[in-house]
C-alpha cells in the first residue's frame, strides 16, 4: 500500500505542475499543496440489488485540491455536473478520473 501511495502522489505532482503549466502559473504556485496529502482512502461499493432504491452521496463538490479516483468495476455511480445536469462517469477500465476540487479552483483563480 505504501509504495501504491507513493505513486499515486508522484502522479498527483505531475498533473499539478502539468496544470500550473497549461494555466501559465509558476510551478512553484503549487507548492501550497506540499504538505496536505490525505492519507490513501478506499471504497467499496457492491452493486445494488435494487438501484431505484439506493441513496447515495448528496451532490456536493470536492472541498480538496485535487481527487485521484480508480473505478475498479463497470458499476456506475460517479457523476459530474455539467451546465446544470448531472451526467454520469462511465468507468475505463484502467483509467485514473482526476476531480479538481475547490481549494485548486480558487488557488487557480487568484494565481492566473
Amino acid at each position: 500500500m505504501e509504495a501504491y501511495s507513493a505513486e499515486l502522489r508522484d502522479i498527483t505532482l505531475k498533473i499539478l505542475g502539468l496544470l500550473a503549466k497549461a494555466l501559465g502559473m509558476d510551478g512553484d504556485d503549487m507548492k501550497i499543496f506540499d504538505g496536505g496529502w490525505q492519507p490513501l482512502r478506499m471504497n467499496y461499493y457492491p452493486p445494488c440489488p435494487q438501484p431505484e432504491l439506493a441513496v447515495g452521496l448528496s451532490p456536493h463538490s470536492d472541498a480538496v485540491g485535487i481527487t485521484i479516483l480508480l473505478q475498479i468495476n463497470e458499476t456506475e455511480g460517479l457523476q459530474i455536473k455539467k451546465d446544470g445536469a448531472w451526467i454520469p462517469v462511465k468507468p475505463l477500465p484502467g483509467a485514473f478520473v482526476v476531480n479538481i476540487g475547490d481549494i485548486l479552483e480558487v488557488h487557480s483563480l487568484f494565481t492566473i
